[in-house]
C-alpha cells in the first residue's frame, strides 16, 4: 500500500533517537492530560507523557509537548499545527492520548506523509486521514511481513475491515519493522470508532477493498502493464478514491468531483507507480519483483540482470520506458487538482504530486536507480511544499520538469518517441503555445572520444610552441 508520498515507508530506514522535546509558542496554562500510572499494564503504558496547554484566554493557541522517543521534528509540525489551528478549542476535546499515540506512530511510518497531513490538513478531516492511513499502514504490514504463512495471511487481508470494530484484536506475531500499529491496532481501531460515522464507512470499505486486492497478487506476479496497473490501484489508487471521498464527507470539496473516481485513481497510481521504480534494487533483496515483466522481458532475461554492469544500458532503457508508463498520469492528476477549490485540501493533494514528477525526472535516464541511490533534495522537496499553492503554480512546475526531462530524452532509446509525446502532450496542457527545445546528447563513448582528441591536441600544440 502507497499513499502519495512518493515514499515507501515500509521498507525505509527510519532513525528512532531518544529525544525529550518541548515545544511552547506562548505563555502555557492549566490543562494537561498525565500518562497512566507507572506500571499499570494499559494501552497507553509505553507511550511518552503528554501534555496540551493552552495559551492565554483569548487565545485559539494550543500547545502540545510530549517527552520520550518521538522525533523532534514530528513534535514541532504536530505543535505547529495546533498552534495555528483555527479550531483550537475543538482540538482541546479530540485530541486524547490515544490519538496522540496515533499521531506519532503516523511521523514513524511516514515522515513524509505526516507533514502533509500535519501541515495542510486541519480538525476532524485531518483526524480522519491520519486514522485511514494508520489503518492501511498496519493491513499493508501484514502484506509485507514475509514471516506470516499464505495460511495466515489471505484470512487476515480479507478480514481486516472487520477488526476495526473489534476492540481488543491486535497481531503479536508480526516480524515487520513496522509491526508496532499491528501491536497496539487496539489504540488505531478506538480512534477509529470515535470518528463520524461517514468517515468510518469510507476507511473500512477501502480497507476491505484493498484486503482483497492484496489478496489477489500475494501469489500472483506482475506480468502485464496492466497487470502493473491493477496492482497499483489494489494499494495505492484505492488510497487516492478513498481521501477523495473523505474530503467529500468533509463537505470541503464539490460531491461531483467525488464521483470522478478515475481522476482520483492516477493520483494514486502515479506515486506508486514512482514507488515501484524506486524501489528496484530493494525490492530485489527480499524477493519481490514489480516491475511488469512485459517490460523487463524485454531488455534481460531476468529482472536482476537489468542492474548488472554489462547491462546497464538496457536497464536505462527498461527504467525510461516505465518513467514513460508512469507519466500518462500526470495530464489526470493536472485535471484533478483543478477541480479542487479548498486551498487545505488542494496542497494536501498537489504538494505529493509535484513532488512525484521532480522524483521522476531525477530518476530518467539515471542508472544510479537501478542501484537505489536517487532521490531528490531535501530543500528542493522542501521548495516544492511551499510552491505548490495553487493550479497554475503547479502548471509552472510541471512545465519546468518537463521540460528537463524533454531536454534528457535519448535519440536512441526504444521509448523515445513515446516520451517526447506525452511530455509535449503535459507541456500543451500547462502553457498552450509554448514550444520544447530538445537538446543535444551524446553517447559517453562520443564524449570520452572527444575528450582524448581535445587532450591530443594540447599536447600537441604544446610542443609546437616549445620547438618554435
Amino acid at each position: 500500500m502507497q499513499f502519495p508520498l512518493s515514499e515507501k515507508p515500509a521498507h525505509s530506514a527510519r532513525q528512532k533517537p531518544p529525544l525529550s522535546v518541548g515545544v511552547s509558542r506562548a505563555t502555557p496554562a492549566c490543562l494537561s492530560v498525565q500518562e497512566s500510572q507507572v506500571g499499570k499494564e494499559t494501552l497507553y503504558s509505553r507511550v511518552p507523557v503528554i501534555r496540551l496547554k493552552r495559551a492565554g484566554p483569548i487565545s485559539d493557541i494550543w500547545i502540545c509537548r510530549i517527552t520520550g522517543s518521538v522525533e523532534a521534528q514530528g513534535i514541532l509540525l504536530l505543535s505547529d499545527t495546533l498552534c495555528t489551528s483555527q479550531k483550537a478549542q475543538a482540538s482541546k476535546d479530540s485530541l486524547s492520548k490515544s490519538l496522540c499515540l496515533c499521531y506519532r506512530y503516523l511521523y514513524q511510518s511516514s515522515q513524509n506523509y505526516a507533514t502533509v497531513i500535519i501541515q495542510t490538513l486541519n480538525g476532524e478531516l485531518r483526524d480522519a486521514v491520519c486514522i485511514f492511513y494508520l489503518v492501511l499502514r498496519a493491513l499493508d504490514t501484514v502484506e509485507d511481513d514475509v514471516t506470516i504463512s499464505l495460511e495466515t495471511k489471505v484470512p487476515m487481508l480479507h478480514n481486516f475491515h472487520s477488526y476495526l470494530y473489534q476492540p481488543d484484536w491486535r497481531f503479536m506475531d508480526s516480524n515487520d519493522k513496522d509491526k508496532q500499529v499491528l501491536e497496539d491496532f487496539p489504540v488505531i481501531s478506538l480512534e477509529f470508532r470515535k470518528l463520524k460515522k461517514v468517515y468510518q464507512d469510507v476507511i473500512a470499505d477501502i480497507c476491505r477493498k484493498m484486503g482483497l486486492g492484496m489478496a489477489e497478487f500475494l501469489e500472483k506476479k506482475v506480468e502485464s502493464e496492466e497487470d502493473w496497473d491493477k496492482y497499483c490501484h489494489y494499494v495505492a489508487g484505492l488510497v487516492g478514491i478513498g481521501l477523495e471521498q473523505l474530503f467529500s464527507a468533509s463537505k470541503l470539496v464539490d460531491p461531483v468531483v467525488d464521483q470522478d473516481t478515475e481522476l482520483a485513481n492516477s493520483m494514486g497510481v502515479f506515486q506508486q507507480k514512482i514507488n515501484i521504480i524506486r524501489d528496484y534494487h530493494e525490492d530485489l533483496l527480499v524477493g519481490r519483483e514489480f516491475w511488469p515483466r512485459e517490460v523487463w522481458s524485454k531488455y534481460a532475461k531476468t529482472m536482476s540482470d537489468l542492474a548488472k554492469p554489462e547491462n546497464i544500458d538496457k536497464g536505462v532503457q527498461c527504467l525510461n520506458e516505465l518513467i514513460t508508463n508512469a507519466l500518462h498520469h500526470i495530464p489526470d492528476i493536472l485535471t484533478h487538482l483543478s477541480q479542487l477549490k479548498n486551498q487545505s485540501v488542494f496542497k494536501f493533494c498537489a504538494i505529493p504530486q509535484v513532488k512525484g514528477i521532480a522524483t521522476l525526472v531525477a530518476f530518467y535516464n539515471n542508472p544510479q536507480v537501478l542501484q537505489g541511490l536517487v532521490k531528490i533534495r531535501k530543500g528542493q522537496a522542501a521548495t516544492l511544499m511551499m510552491d505548490a499553492t495553487n493550479i497554475q503554480a503547479v502548471k509552472a512546475i510541471t512545465f519546468q520538469y518537463m521540460e528537463e526531462i524533454y531536454q534528457k530524452i535519448p535519440s536512441t532509446d526504444p521509448s523515445s518517441s513515446r516520451t517526447q509525446q506525452i511530455v509535449t502532450s503535459i507541456c500543451s496542457m500547462c502553457s498552450p503555445g509554448r514550444t520544447l527545445v530538445p537538446r543535444t546528447h551524446y553517447s559517453l563513448s562520443y564524449l570520452s572520444c572527444m575528450m582524448v582528441l581535445a587532450a591530443l591536441a594540447w599536447q600537441y600544440l604544446s610542443i609546437m610552441f616549445k620547438a618554435a
